[in-house]
């Protein structure tokens, strides 16, 4: 079976810091910015789609039809958050069936109990560790030799300890999984005895703010991690400059003295394509 595209641009880099996406705007930028790959943060999904925080109210159908938008609009591969699969192993395959006809090129699977909640959040629970293996077998048999790259995401450390919670995703890769994510280590520490003790590749979640310390990429490569993921950092960043403007709008009126902290009409026109779209349409006599 010929290397995953995900897994062919982590062995090109060696390791990647890459960020969370939330709609086809945001994948673009990211794309543009030069990044090879994107991720659909269930987090960001939940708070842009719905308004509502990241506490398994988005369904499967949300999800997928989000991720075919975004995944149609940028050519990187695009990893999905699918939570917990959305109910049983078989609830699972269909869930990876219909990501892999999204034109998704992979996904996170965790262990929470649904509804799930953000890792970084509090009163998690997770299933059996038996449980959530028969749920990535599924995963597994569903892509059979298709181009999907999966993800093993564990929140049990949590809730039984960091051991219970590498144990799980080491019998995760055994079962067929690409990666291995223990989600929410509190400490450098834990970082390390992940870094050293979880099967690679792994990834490391930098949410600013959260529990787990963020780290240099440099580091993080030191310490055994491959995928640097920062789920959260556009969404910030993006409602962060919203508030400031919608503010100052609303104060005074008008954002005259703001227009240097914009993209101009031309440069946003640019970002989308434009022009590109009136080259097409020109060839059918418009």
């Amino acid at each position: 079976m010929a290397a995953h595209s995900v897994q062919r641009i982590l062995d090109q880099f060696g390791s990647l810091a890459f960020p969370g996406i939330y709609d086809t705007l945001s994948a673009k930028i990211a794309e543009q910015a030069g990044f090879p790959i994107g991720f659909i943060s269930g987090y960001s999904l939940a708070a842009a789609t719905i308004g509502e925080p990241d506490f398994g109210l988005l369904t499967q159908t949300e999800v997928v039809e989000r991720a075919r938008a975004i995944c149609s609009s940028v050519s990187m591969p695009v990893i999905v958050d699918a939570d917990t699969g959305y109910g049983n192993p078989l609830n699972v395959y269909r869930t990876v069936e219909l990501l892999i006809d999204a034109g998704a090129a992979g996904c996170f699977l965790e262990d929470q109990v649904w509804p799930k909640r953000c890792g970084h959040m509090r009163n998690k629970r997770v299933i059996g560790r038996d449980e959530y293996l028969q749920k990535i077998r599924a995963a597994v048999e569903a892509r059979g030799d298709r181009d999907f790259f999966i993800v093993a995401r564990t929140d049990a450390e949590a809730v039984e300890g960091l051991d219970e919670a590498i144990a799980r995703v080491t019998q995760a890769r055994e079962a067929g999984a690409d990666a291995s994510f223990v989600e929410a280590p509190g400490s450098i520490e834990q970082l390390k005895m992940i870094g050293s003790r979880a099967p690679k590749p792994i990834v490391a979640n930098m949410i600013e703010g959260g529990k787990t310390p963020v780290l240099a990429k440099e580091q993080l490569e030191a310490i055994g991690f491959q995928l640097i993921l920062y789920p959260l950092t556009g969404l910030f960043a993006a409602a962060h400059v919203l508030q400031q403007f919608f503010t100052q709008l609303h104060q005074t009126g008008t954002t005259l003295g703001m227009e240097d902290q914009l993209l101009s009409f031309s440069e946003f026109n640019d970002l989308i394509g434009v022009e590109e779209k009136y080259a097409f349409s020109e060839k059918f006599g418009e």
